[in-house]
């Protein structure tokens, strides 16, 4: 297909879809039950992941009381390196997890790529893990599917822990102190887990943690077997061999949490003071929230009206003819008025044939090198200089019209700060965005 028919095909603009203050975007991922879609904060520009349930299939497949756990779960942890739940919200049809946008994708995608991580990397991971999962345990919350998928990085290789819908809470827990029920991915699943006499959340996670460090560091699993019974007879028997490029320190970690005793298991604390584990370690600093309200957990799957928010469909706005002739730079009946000549314009118009969303990407994109603050809003764009000039800060507004399906006008206007330092400016961003 040649570049001009491509052009053409993607160049109708899409609606976008909008949720409070949320403008929705691409899908980030998609399993039974729920969707993720990428989505911006149009009141602060801020990048979120929405995770979307519907409410039928909640309450059809009795996944209320697992997805108010998941909810309390993740607001009773505040970590960097569990991923954040912004808020919850609910419309008559769906249910709405706002969370933190790590864009640096799973860690498991860093072992596919590589085969193995070199020991520096994958202890530095283990170190943001161990760190995670320690402060979990300390808020009562045990996540029993830890595993790489469901471990996330962000652009800086920073570890966030995610995923926790087969989390348990320390009220879960039987009068004899243990968890009886049996979950998680079999690889990575705690020895203990697999019997039915119950288990303690703690150990398991831990166990949990060894089987990671060992991926890490070996590229494939410690227990592996295409027969299920047989998986469960070496995870129960703790059989596997260490390679021989582990070192001394990393072999003697691994063994002593891969033991299938959970009485003498290795323990976090132990796991902290290890000579190996504390190489370039470095403990994490945060302001620990105490109060933590769980009322909007309940709320959220009440039918009370006045706590939906709506879902709507949105697009550019479309402009009729007279208004496409009046904003026309050869056409502006500001002409038979303003006969002045030798001044340099506040505003100015261009169209393009990119679809709408794409325009907007494409000016931000040029805006922020040239040192513009960002603030987006349906299809309008608010852009503020971040120095002063000779006349304030540069403020500009643009906004996208759609003059027809597959044709747009953009309107760059001068709100704010020297009309020259505009004129350049305009020229910058229409020469790097189209």
């Amino acid at each position: 297909m040649s570049s001009a028919s491509t052009s053409t095909s993607t160049s109708t603009s899409r609606p976008r879809t909008r949720v409070g203050k949320y403008q929705l975007g691409r899908t980030l991922g998609q399993g039974s039950f729920a969707k993720v879609k990428f989505a911006t904060n149009t009141d602060t520009g801020d990048r979120v992941a929405i995770k979307i349930i519907q409410r039928d299939q909640i309450l059809h497949h009795k996944m209320v009381e697992q997805i108010k756990r998941e909810i309390s779960t993740m607001k009773l942890i505040k970590h960097p390196n569990v991923v954040n739940l912004v808020e919850v919200m609910a419309s008559k049809t769906k249910i709405y997890i706002v969370l933190e946008y790590v864009d640096g994708g799973e860690l498991f995608d860093e072992i596919a790529k590589y085969g193995k991580l070199d020991e520096s990397s994958a202890r530095r991971y283990f170190q943001q893990l161990i760190n995670a999962v320690d402060y979990c345990h300390s808020r009562g919350v045990y996540h029993r599917d830890l595993k790489p998928e469901n471990l996330l990085r962000d652009s800086y290789g920073k570890l966030k822990v995610s995923d926790f819908g087969l989390s348990a809470i320390s009220k879960q827990v039987w009068d004899d102190g243990l968890l009886h029920t049996a979950c998680g991915t079999p690889n990575y699943v705690a020895p203990e887990v697999l019997t039915d006499k119950g288990y303690d959340g703690t150990s398991a996670d831990v166990w949990s943690c060894g089987v990671i460090l060992f991926v890490l560091m070996a590229g494939y699993l410690p227990f592996d077997e295409p027969n299920l019974m047989a998986l469960y007879t070496k995870i129960e028997r703790a059989i596997f061999f260490l390679p021989s490029w582990f070192s001394s320190g990393a072999k003697d970690v691994i063994k002593r949490i891969l033991d299938p005793n959970p009485v003498t298991r290795m323990t976090i604390p132990e796991i902290l003071e290890h000579e190996w584990f504390r190489v370039d370690y470095k403990a994490p600093h945060f302001e620990q929230d105490e109060d933590v309200n769980l009322d909007d957990v309940d709320a959220v799957f009440s039918n009370n009206q006045d706590l939906l928010v709506t879902e709507r469909i949105e697009k550019p706005v479309s402009m009729n003819a007279f208004e496409l002739i009046s904003r026309s730079e050869g056409f502006s009946l500001e002409n038979l008025f303003n006969k002045q000549t030798g001044l340099v314009k506040r505003e100015t118009c261009f169209t393009s044939k990119r679809p709408a969303n794409e325009i907007m990407s494409k000016i931000e994109e040029a805006a922020k090198p040239m040192g513009f603050n960002v603030n987006k809003r349906n299809y309008k764009m608010k852009l503020k200089g971040d120095r002063t000039g000779r006349k304030g800060q540069l403020a500009v507004v643009t906004e996208v019209f759609e003059v027809a399906p597959s044709l747009h006008m953009v309107e760059l206007r001068k709100t704010g700060g020297d009309t020259l330092e505009f004129h350049k400016a305009r020229h910058l961003t229409i020469i790097h965005s189209f």
